[in-house]
């Protein structure tokens, strides 16, 4: 069974876009997101197999319209909630900034 991500050989993606601006990060929140995976594979809460699963799981909709680090942070919460270190929901209300939740 191919998955969403398996796209060789698909047509209508458009042309693969292979200009490289030298930036890992285009945002703080991707660097975070790069740190936390990197930690959780480290600390062994999940395998770099899991992390993998888990995005390539997405469903297709949800894959194709999240970028490569939304994409990473949907398996860090999937497999945080699979494992039972998050309950399902707990990331749906985003947090206040520091200093700024009354």
């Amino acid at each position: 069974m191919a998955r969403i991500n398996d796209v060789g050989g698909m047509q209508g993606f458009g042309p693969v876009d292979t200009a490289d601006d030298g930036e890992p990060f285009h945002a703080d929140w991707e660097a975070r997101v790069f740190a936390l995976n990197r930690t959780l594979v480290a600390q062994g809460v999940f395998n770099l197999d899991e992390f993998r699963d888990a995005i390539e799981s997405m469903p297709p909709a949800d894959y194709l319209a999240a970028s490569y680090y939304e994409r990473w942070l949907h398996a860090i919460t999937t497999l945080l909630e699979r494992k039972g270190h998050l309950a399902p929901g707990d990331l749906d209300e985003p947090a206040a900034p520091d200093g700024l939740d009354g």
